[in-house]
């Protein structure tokens, strides 16, 4: 409807970049190495054009590597972590996983978010690279990971080549000097912080797991089952 005034946030990626040599920042080229990188470059610049076209306040927020202990059990950094939790709880052995050469810039979600906030708060729609400028293979994420649970990674961790991608996206390292810049955003926590905060709080998620929790009150002889709230 007309004279609606919104704004507009397009999730952007850093698989936009692909075989592009790091570092990456709002200037380098796009040379996307998967279906999801090339869709992604046609998001971007189809915001762009709209910004352009049509003075849409719409910005498209270029971030790396963003994690959590919300992250999907599918991602390499939380099925890392989580397979350390279980393994140091006895449930599993070994950990499966493809190219621990790959380099990527892994930053905290939650900063992530506020830098996605600061965009759309300011004056005029941009264009921002979040990242923290770090560059950890998944060796070393793998490594800091499972120290940090007291394990020795090598004993439990292997190679499947189903893991590996037909065309591989070697090293994505960002560079956020723009958003520093403009937006005052800054990411503090580096990766190797990230792990320990993902591994502890996958060991704290499988001990809640292992209580008991279903509470039997007898009544009237039957018995009743209640769950967490």
């Amino acid at each position: 409807m007309a004279g609606i005034q919104c704004r507009y946030y397009q999730a952007s990626s850093s698989e936009m970049f692909g075989a592009t040599p790091p570092p990456q920042n709002e200037e380098t080229p796009f040379y996307p190495r998967s279906p999801y990188g090339a869709a992604k470059v046609y998001a971007y610049w189809v915001t762009k054009n709209y910004r352009e076209g049509y003075g849409m306040f719409a910005v498209n927020g270029i971030l790396f590597n963003h994690e959590s202990p919300r992250r999907g059990e599918t991602f390499v950094t939380r099925k890392i972590t989580r397979a350390v939790a279980r393994i140091k709880a006895g449930l599993e052995s070994h950990v499966y996983l493809g190219n621990l050469d790959s380099v990527r810039d892994w930053g905290y979600a939650p900063e992530y978010v506020e830098g996605m906030w600061r965009m759309l708060q300011a004056e005029e729609p941009d264009d921002f690279v979040l990242a923290t400028g770090g560059n950890f293979t998944v060796r070393d994420f793998v490594v800091t990971a499972f120290e940090h649970a007291g394990l020795d990674w090598e004993k439990h961790v292997r190679f499947d080549e189903r893991y590996l991608r037909p065309t591989e996206v070697d090293a994505l390292v960002g560079d956020a000097d723009k958003a520093h810049a403009k937006l005052g955003w800054k990411a503090t926590v580096q990766t190797d912080e990230l792990a320990r905060i993902m591994v502890d709080a996958d060991v704290a998620a499988l001990e809640c797991e292992g209580r008991p929790w279903i509470d039997q009150v007898q009544l009237g002889g039957w018995p009743v089952v209640g769950g967490r709230g």
